[in-house]
């Protein structure tokens, strides 16, 4: 590549390299606030707050009880756990004792979490109460041996305990009795006091995280991440948002903290700069963002397209009872963002929504519309300080292609994870010596191009192409296209049979409250806007779309789906 192009385009206060980053483990980030602000909430939750100081103290505490059940430099540990405080002091507890954290998403079917657990070999969990059961019905398939449990009033206010207890415990499956073997986190840490923290020399190249990823092909494998990975995205993070100021910043958390955008983007980062977190443990519960939102006014808001678009299509929202003035900064993450949900949440807030692009590879981010300059719509934006970005070609893998054609997004950077856990075909794969002295690339399957100016762009997924009557039709295209139609809420596209060219794209849509759409109206909007051949052969109407827990549409989902029922049609032989 003949320069950096997008080197020219980042905000005045950006750097162009951090290097060198500093040679510390990620939990130094929580230390050094917590010694710089020690009075400042850390956590809020439920309009309970826990101090810098006292989530510090509380991760030592974790790693001492940890350490007591056996934990050691190197062996995993599962949290189980939605947005809490817990779930922040037991991630940097587990760090501190050496561990790796594993977080699972506590709303995996039981095959999934049972998946996870075998693969990391995890013996130890830290679970919410209201999760135990599920993870004791899997146990007995995996090597875990002792489990840790938390209940969600214990970091409540003391009102909200109290009531919580009387009217909710038991009627929301929180009230549990352990097994044999089994612990409460608050008896555990009721044994230890800071002190007790075992002496574990952890260092930036010693494991810090297993995210699971359905990679660029199979069933989902770990990702692992070094304590030096982190840190440098974390402060890539950092030197992007330009106008957050330690110390000062709120930041609403409701993308989730097990995936890894939320711990990354979210959590790391808000701790890195003394901001307060305000959690929020279901997003899908707007009535509860929209208390925090005008309680906490928060300043900062990573979030997915989901749920900016729910929260700009809300009445509430729409009849102007929701205080939205004080958000300035929002990186929008795991989905494409459509520009109407973009121009109109910026409409709503007065700050800026950018999107940004990242991956569990590469834990998280690795490209960001500027937070002050440019944006481009469909952009994902420039690479960060120190992340080399080429497109190649999709015929031999080598070649660099020229600016403005397609071909998949490879990069690298210190970012990139250290590799796939026990899979060594599969990270060959995926990280890939292409001879020029330097660090092996990151092969994203992403398939994308980029601008004369530095900027990138996603074109879909590599396995996501659909192959109609020969010609290549990208499903972001169709859906970008479609989204922008004023009665369209959500849209998915994927390709499906067909008889006569092969394959075909389908459109899965969610029309807006009210509005009253028909296929004919669909068809007529693509055909003004979109190649022959890409015009949906097929449109669905539908209440809701499949989605990950971040909010991104599973393209794969609706396939699946529309097979069964195809299959189901089929009269029979």
């Amino acid at each position: 590549m003949s320069g950096l192009p997008w080197l020219k385009h980042y905000d005045e206060d950006v750097p162009h390299s951090l290097a060198p980053y500093p040679p510390v483990p990620l939990f130094c980030l929580l230390e050094e606030s917590a010694r710089k602000y020690p009075q400042r909430a850390c956590t809020v939750f439920k309009g309970a707050s826990l101090t810098y100081a006292q989530v510090n103290e509380l991760t030592d505490r974790v790693a001492a009880a940890l350490a007591s059940l056996g934990v050691k430099k190197g062996d995993r540990v599962v949290i189980f756990m939605p947005n809490t405080p817990q779930f922040v002091f037991t991630c940097y507890g587990i760090l501190k004792a050496g561990g790796v954290v594993v977080a699972v998403n506590p709303l995996y079917s039981a095959p999934q979490i049972e998946h996870q657990l075998s693969d990391s070999g995890a013996q130890v969990a830290v679970v919410m109460s209201n999760f135990y059961k599920r993870l004791k019905d899997v146990q007995p398939r995996s090597n875990l041996k002792r489990v840790v449990v938390t209940n969600i009033k214990e970091y409540l206010p003391p009102v909200l305990r109290l009531l919580f207890t009387l009217a909710k415990e038991k009627k929301e499956g929180h009230h549990v009795t352990l097994a044999e073997g089994d612990v409460w986190l608050q008896d555990l840490l009721a044994r230890f006091k800071a002190g007790d923290r075992p002496n574990v020399n952890v260092g930036p190249d010693d494991v810090a995280l297993f995210q699971y990823s359905g990679g660029t092909t199979g069933e989902p494998k770990a990702a692992v991440a070094l304590h030096r990975n982190l840190v440098a995205n974390t402060l890539q993070m950092r030197a992007w948002l330009t106008t957050a100021k330690d110390g000062c910043e709120v930041t609403l958390m409701a993308i989730p903290l097990f995936h890894v955008y939320g711990m990354v983007c979210g959590m790391s980062h808000a701790i890195c700069i003394a901001s307060t977190l305000v959690m929020a443990p279901n997003p899908r519960d707007l009535r509860d963002l929209f208390e925090n939102i005008n309680k906490y006014q928060p300043s900062i808001f990573p979030g997915v397209p989901t749920l900016y678009n729910a929260i700009n299509n809300h009445p509430d929202v729409i009849a102007g009872k929701v205080k939205l003035g004080s958000i300035r900064s929002c990186i929008s993450g795991s989905a494409p963002l459509m520009m109407d949900t973009k121009t109109r949440f910026e409409a709503l807030t007065g700050g800026r929504l950018f999107e940004g692009y990242g991956l569990s590879e590469a834990p998280t981010a690795t490209h960001c519309n500027p937070m002050l300059g440019k944006n481009v719509a469909g952009s994902i934006g420039l690479p960060f300080p120190d992340v080399e970005c080429e497109i190649v070609s999709l015929d031999d893998g080598v070649s660099e292609m020229p600016v403005g054609e397609i071909g998949e997004i490879v990069l690298r950077g210190p970012q990139v994870m250290k590799g796939y856990w026990q899979m060594p075909t599969e990270t060959s794969n995926a990280l890939r010596d292409r001879g020029d002295g330097g660090a092996p690339w990151l092969f994203t399957g992403d398939i994308g191009r980029m601008d004369a100016e530095g900027y990138f762009y996603v074109v879909d997924r590599k396995k996501e192409m659909i192959k109609a009557s020969g010609f290549q039709v990208w499903p972001r295209e169709v859906e970008e296209v479609i989204s922008a139609h004023p009665k369209v809420l959500e849209v998915g596209v994927a390709g499906v049979p067909d008889s006569y060219r092969g394959e075909a794209p389908k459109a899965w849509i969610v029309p807006r409250p009210g509005a009253t759409l028909t296929e004919q109206e669909i068809i007529e909007w693509c055909r003004d806007k979109l190649a022959r051949f890409a015009v949906p052969a097929e449109i669905e109407f539908r209440c809701e779309l499949p989605k990950t827990t971040v909010g991104k549409v599973l393209r794969r989902e609706l396939a699946r789906e529309n097979k069964v029922t195809a299959t189901q049609r089929m009269p029979n032989s």
